[in-house]
């Protein structure tokens, strides 16, 4: 990965952490996007004593705050002639429904639309560095999902787990989507389920669901976070995945996703209704 240049939202702690760890081993160039810059500088400073690679920049990006969306892509932009690699990678599950500075509901936002909005900002620039890659971490939860585009917002009815599972589908469907909208660029889009991993996701709702992910997060069914960032991280520079578009992976093999993800109307559904949410027209086409 010498030579490569990769930016990883969420890099601070868990996935995103551990995916910028091994990349900054490969020797690649890591830009890690976080929503507290101290965090990220501790991270930074980390992985730096951990690899001996320098070569690490952190750019605050906070997925509840499109400004912030929109300032990290414009400093990547100023900071790196190319962009390799993208891995959306920021998340989020709430038990109570909650409002952004945006005025969006926050699952949606953190988990899709921040990611929609960051690839879109930054596709000239990978297309400019082709061959790139987007990676973008979904779940298997995504089965669970059947998205509403009347109310994707959650404002008749409101339960974590859906709104989560929903946003996870959504991944999966902005995904295929994408890799569309790319055929021919040498950019490819790619999709994954990184596993039940022991980490803090979903520790912010209160005790009950934390020492209910606890339990679920324990081995045998968790693995480390290290463990369930490979398959990004391969997905990230695999060479035999050159060109490989549009998939959908689980422990580093293609897997057929939901019936619903594969849906070509619902993918052109959810990309429309997101340039209408961001109040932005997208400038990939169509």
């Amino acid at each position: 990965m010498k030579g490569r240049v990769c930016a990883i939202t969420g890099a601070s702690s868990g996935l995103g952490y551990e995916t910028a760890l091994a990349l900054a081993r490969q020797g690649a160039t890591v830009a890690l996007l976080c929503r507290s810059e101290k965090r990220g500088a501790r991270a930074r400073d980390q992985i730096a004593a951990r690899t001996g690679n320098e070569d690490l920049h952190v750019v605050h990006c906070d997925h509840a705050n499109l400004d912030t969306v929109r300032q990290a892509a414009a400093e990547l932009l100023r900071r790196f002639d190319a962009l390799h690699v993208l891995v959306n990678n920021a998340g989020l599950m709430l038990n109570q429904r909650r409002i952004t500075v945006d005025d969006l509901e926050e699952t949606f936002q953190v988990n899709h639309l921040s990611a929609f909005l960051l690839t879109d900002l930054l596709l000239d620039r990978l297309r400019a560095s082709a061959p790139a890659r987007v990676i973008t971490v979904s779940s298997l939860a995504h089965r669970a999902g059947a998205l509403d585009f009347n109310d994707l917002q959650s404002t008749r009815y409101y339960d974590g787990w859906t709104v989560y599972a929903n946003s996870k589908l959504a991944n999966v469907l902005f995904t295929y989507e994408l890799a569309r909208r790319l055929e021919g660029s040498g950019v490819t889009a790619n999709t994954l389920h990184p596993g039940i991993v022991r980490s803090g996701f979903g520790h912010n709702n209160g005790p009950l669901m934390r020492a209910l992910m606890t339990l679920t997060q324990l081995p045998p069914l968790g693995a480390s976070p290290r463990r369930g960032a490979r398959t990004q991280v391969w997905l990230a520079g695999a060479p035999e995945l050159e060109g490989v578009t549009g998939r959908y992976f689980v422990r580093r093999r293609a897997r057929r996703s939901s019936g619903g993800s594969r849906n070509a109307e619902s993918q052109r559904l959810l990309w429309a209704a997101s340039e209408r949410l961001l109040v932005a027209p997208s400038p990939t086409g169509a």
